[in-house]
């Protein structure tokens, strides 16, 4: 079963990017996040709308 959210640092190995593109790409509003007290997580759908893998905004955007 495939998680609902990811860490930045998952994010970031999931896409092969840094820490620092994965906060630019959640200021540009390309990856969307939950914040659980102090944590920010991104939305696993959110990552696979980037990656091209479902249809959504964040393909519109690419």
């Amino acid at each position: 079963m495939e998680p609902i959210a990811l860490s930045i640092n998952d994010t970031a190995k999931t896409l092969s990017l840094g820490r620092t593109s994965i906060y630019l790409l959640i200021r540009e509003g390309r990856l969307e996040t939950i914040k659980l007290g102090r944590r920010t997580l991104i939305k696993t759908v959110s990552v696979r709308r980037l990656m091209g893998l479902e249809q959504g905004v964040a393909n519109d955007a690419a």
